[in-house]
């Protein structure tokens, strides 16, 4: 017992030892606590009493979690309010007619040496014409639009706008023009961006039929258009964007791309698409598609590879269907096509997969009382236009790279397409020539 009272003695002396040494540090006003805060995060140190070396800043934030409401609504608001003070920059339409308005009232005139005002010769050789602005009044009107105008007034636009005008010129309505489609621009990213809902300038495919959607109102061409149709038309637009801007099948488009490309511009244009078209499509309709030479093999791997419900597609998939085969030539159709003909997913086709395919062109020609060929010489010939880096294995790569994939691509799924590949020579000739035309 005596050894045990010993030890809890020396353990209280060490305890009263040790927090005499080590006082508790006295309490610390809220200056003192946010100071020390801030300087962490600007990577100041408290003590040194110069500045302390740079750090790196942090350059990556994370998204916040669904269960973490309170950051993603922070992360909401604080979007919001930047898109709507970028909103406030731009030009509205009152700015745009008074900027017309300045520039027209400060062209630069024809001088006087000149047989006349400077015209612009267009393509039909009628002669319109032209006002024209030189770099003083430019700079000019740049002080009395308002400081929204002043992006649009720098030397470099200036210069990207000049054009053999012998007096250093340009052009009023090509400069008005820029404005404007800079102006539609930002609108257009602002707008895209309201969908976005990470904030990390991606649109799912959601986010896009959510954007036109509530767009198609506002297209005075669509006004006829019945409301009964508004989801097949926004299916249309959405199918069409994804498939060309997400050929990797991620998901998700980038709005960069989007205002990069020109679906945007041609959006009112997706009428001539078959909006009244049933919703879902057979195997044996789709073999009617187009002149309903497509053989029946290509038919069912297009239902075996794509997404369909109880042996019928809907139209979203159609839709892809479609696209590709009206874009044989774009990288992103010879993708699609591509995951037909590798029958065995191995990332490359052989002349297993070749003659897989040709036999239905074979048989078909039989049923047309056409005369059969080797399916060795089109085997050859296959090769022959790919060129492929392995002499017996064709890969997606080769047949982007080789120019010709698209007809390959009609020899091996169309008898049509195929009949116009081996008749190339005879359609050449019979082709008139205009120059060796008598006169």
């Amino acid at each position: 017992m005596s050894g045990l009272s010993t030890l809890k003695a020396r353990l209280k002396a060490g305890i009263a030892h040790a927090q005499s040494l080590n006082p508790d540090p006295p309490a610390r006003s809220e200056d003192e606590e946010f100071q020390e805060i801030y300087c962490r995060m600007k990577g100041i140190s408290l003590n040194s009493p110069g500045p302390a070396a740079p750090a790196v800043p942090v350059f990556f934030h994370s998204v916040p979690s669904e269960d973490d409401a309170l950051r993603l609504k922070l992360r909401e608001e604080a979007r919001a309010e930047f898109l709507q003070r970028r909103s406030k920059s731009l030009l509205d339409n009152e700015e745009l007619k008074g900027l017309w308005t300045l520039l027209d009232a400060n062209a630069t005139p024809t001088p006087k040496e000149l047989p006349g005002p400077v015209s612009m010769a267009t393509g039909s050789g009628v002669v319109e014409s032209e006002q024209m602005i030189g770099y003083e009044a430019f700079q000019k009107v740049a002080k009395l639009a308002g400081p929204k105008c002043q992006p649009f007034f720098s030397p470099v636009v200036f210069a990207k706008l000049l054009h053999q005008d012998p007096h250093g010129r340009i052009s009023v309505m090509a400069f008005f023009n820029y404005v404007m489609r800079k102006v539609w621009l930002h609108q257009t990213r602002i707008g895209l961006s309201l969908y976005d809902v990470t904030g990390q300038g991606f649109l799912r495919e959601q986010d896009l039929e959510n954007y036109i959607a509530e767009l198609i109102p506002t297209l005075p061409q669509l006004d006829g258009l019945e409301k009964s149709f508004h989801n097949f038309y926004t299916c249309t637009a959405v199918r069409k964007f994804f498939f060309f801007l997400d050929p990797l099948r991620t998901g998700r488009i980038r709005i960069q791309d989007i205002l990069a490309c020109s679906f945007l511009d041609e959006l009112l244009e997706l009428r001539d698409q078959d909006l009244a078209k049933d919703v879902q499509e057979s195997n044996c309709e789709l073999l009617k598609y187009g002149t309903g030479t497509l053989t029946p093999v290509f038919i069912e791997r297009v239902f075996q590879e794509c997404l369909t419900y109880e042996g019928e597609m809907d139209y979203k998939t159609y839709l892809d269907f479609v696209l590709a085969l009206e874009n044989r030539k774009e990288p992103q159709s010879l993708q699609y096509f591509f995951r037909i003909l590798d029958v065995r997913h191995a990332g490359f086709i052989t002349a297993f997969n070749l003659n897989f395919f040709f036999r239905d062109i074979l048989q078909e020609m039989e049923k047309h009382n056409q005369e059969l060929v080797q399916f060795e010489d089109v085997k050859d010939e296959i090769f022959d236009m790919v060129r492929p880096k392995d002499p017996f294995k064709i890969t997606h790569q080769d047949l982007v790279q080789c120019g010709n994939g698209d007809t390959v691509i009609s020899i091996l799924i169309d008898l049509n397409g195929f009949w116009t590949y081996e008749n190339r020579e005879v359609l050449v000739t019979d082709t008139p020539d205009e120059s060796s035309a008598e006169v």
